[in-house]
């Protein structure tokens, strides 16, 4: 039995006027540029009744009429073991794990390799039951190429808790980047605001549109060719590290995706980038003590460290 696709038409605003399909379609429905783009290619855009390629402009009062993509296939936990993945604080109502690289936080759409949440299950831990079926007790997340402390809701009041903390801002959140150059100030702040990057879907950008994003960090140490920094997010949005020192034309060593050097990373033995969350406070969800967990650099990025320092002597 086959299902008619589902189509939605609105008005454009005219607000939009002289736009692309594509930057309307994004703006109006919510997908990103990319996306957006695919679906006029693809033929399933229309403005008043014709089809609408996704150059074409747009003017106010025009009806953009898309067909919408089918909803992703729902995911699905899968109880695996988490090689590396250690477990540095258990109670009733949190857990504290150090989630090492190439695992993600919870499943989602295309992703096949392990996460935190199968490895929990796996190891026979019960967690809330709060949140997203997928994401059921993740009160926040660490890319999938990113390693370091993550702390996960055991109780309904710990996800209920955590999460307002988060919202709230008042959770420390720190992390160690090794980045290329010497960021000047050595010390700063970096307030630009972040959205989809306008031609990569897998990338962020620092855009004029974006959701506000401020990143402080502090120099630990510096070398001829890198600086180790200390990093507190005051925010906390996808890529916020990576992107932001980017833009600051001081990539994460080894972060190929946002410019970073590939010949340095090759020679340090870096398929990652130089990024480790190392510590991590927030006000216990059941008596409201403040609480906070350390965590030491993985093998990869210690002994790239070691490399670095070496050349600096």
């Amino acid at each position: 039995m086959s299902t008619l696709p589902e189509v939605r038409s609105l008005p454009v605003p005219d607000g939009l006027e002289g736009e692309r399909v594509d930057a309307a379609i994004a703006r109006m429905f919510g997908f990103s540029r990319t996306k957006a783009a695919e679906l006029a290619a693809s033929g399933k855009v229309s403005i008043d009744g014709s089809a609408a390629g996704k150059s074409e402009r747009v003017h106010g009062g025009a009806w953009l009429e898309v067909e919408m993509p089918a909803p992703p296939a729902p995911v699905r936990i899968v109880a695996e073991p988490v090689e590396g993945m250690e477990i540095i604080h258990d109670d009733d109502d949190v857990l504290v794990v150090v989630k090492p690289v190439g695992v993600a936080a919870h499943p989602s759409p295309g992703w096949t390799g392990t996460t935190v949440i199968g490895g929990l299950a796996a190891a026979g831990y019960r967690i809330s039951t709060s949140g997203a079926a997928e994401r059921q007790g993740i009160v926040h997340r660490l890319d999938v190429g990113t390693s370091g402390l993550m702390v996960v809701a055991k109780s309904e009041r710990a996800y209920t808790r955590l999460k307002q903390q988060f919202r709230d801002r008042v959770v420390d959140k720190r992390y160690h980047a090794l980045v290329q150059g010497h960021p000047d100030p050595m010390s700063g702040t970096i307030d630009a605001p972040i959205g989809r990057h306008p031609t990569h879907d897998y990338k962020w950008a620092v855009t004029a549109d974006g959701k506000p994003s401020v990143t402080h960090y502090d120099l630990i140490e510096a070398f001829r060719s890198a600086s180790l920094l200390d990093i507190k997010l005051e925010t906390g949005r996808t890529h916020q590290i990576r992107v932001h020192m980017s833009a600051h034309r001081h990539p994460c060593v080894g972060d190929l995706t946002y410019g970073a050097d590939p010949t340095l990373a090759k020679r340090l033995g870096l398929t990652r980038q130089w990024l480790h969350a190392v510590r991590l406070g927030f006000e216990h969800p059941a008596d409201g003590e403040w609480v906070a967990f350390e965590s030491t650099y993985p093998q990869d990025l210690q002994s790239a460290l070691d490399v670095v320092r070496a050349d600096s002597q």
